[in-house]
């Protein structure tokens, strides 16, 4: 549990960044709010016609008495809106990663300037972005048909598949947000998975209050600037890279980051 608040407290440590750098901070919210609109718009739409469309799924519901059918097209109902509001979580943050690659790379620029003195020489680039929203978003699909049969359950599927959701949202999340900043420290994606699964409860514990934050409405645009910063911050934690405290002004810059492959070796 003390591993899983770190990670939680690394989202908030990420909130710090608007105090050193808000101009970037600021750029970061752009991107989000675009994104974020298109997807709310969606999903108001989805909100709208799934009654019809539940009614449509079940005829077979017709013929049951009008409780049992009510009861069974709620839940259908409320795993189709849950499951759609996950890959719409997933979503907004991989599209909202690609097409504001420029800002997001400059947020992360930032907090390693701030965090370390120091920014390691690599690039991520729009393509390389784009191909990991890919990824992303296809793995979030996934994620939330698990969700949406964990909440066909009778009576508890709704929490059930609530939690189910979050929590593998979660851990995709924890995964895309921290691959740029341990990508730049030449990890590939094998080397990013076996980190984040030796720090499983801290990468969840970050990844899962990111995921909260986006279900609150206008959350994911206020919050992703942070994300950004604090999933850098915990690139540095898992590597054991030294960090300076917040509001530091050393001048000696901290030691250069690590570049192995294999952060066990």
């Amino acid at each position: 549990m003390r591993e899983f608040l770190a990670g939680a407290g690394l989202l908030a440590r990420g909130l710090g960044q608007w105090r050193r750098t808000p101009g970037a901070m600021a750029l970061g919210l752009i991107p989000g709010t675009l994104v974020g609109l298109a997807l709310a718009a969606a999903l108001v739409t989805w909100g709208f016609l799934l009654p019809d469309l539940v009614v449509a799924w079940t005829p077979f519901a017709e013929t049951w008495a009008p409780a049992w059918a009510t009861t069974v097209r709620t839940a259908i109902g409320v795993a189709s809106f849950g499951a759609a509001l996950l890959i719409a979580v997933v979503s907004f943050t991989a599209i909202t990663l690609a097409v504001g690659e420029p800002f997001y790379d400059r947020i992360w620029r930032a907090t390693e300037r701030s965090a370390t003195g120091l920014v390691p020489d690599a690039e991520y680039g729009f393509w390389r972005a784009a191909g990991d929203s890919v990824r992303l978003i296809l793995r979030g699909v996934v994620a939330a048909a698990l969700a949406w049969a964990v909440g066909l359950v009778p009576f508890v599927g709704g929490i059930l598949g609530f939690v189910t959701g979050v929590l593998l949202t979660g851990w995709l999340l924890a995964d895309e947000l921290t691959s740029r900043a341990l990508s730049a420290r030449g990890l590939d994606r094998r080397a990013r998975r076996d980190l984040l699964r030796r720090h499983r409860a801290r990468a969840l514990g970050f990844g899962v209050a990111t995921q909260l934050c986006f279900l609150v409405p206008l959350g994911a645009v206020a919050v992703m600037p942070a994300a950004v910063a604090g999933s850098t911050l915990w690139a540095h934690a898992a590597l054991g890279i030294p960090t300076r405290p917040i509001g530091a002004t050393s001048t000696r810059p901290a030691p250069p980051a690590d570049r192995r492959t294999d952060p066990a070796r």
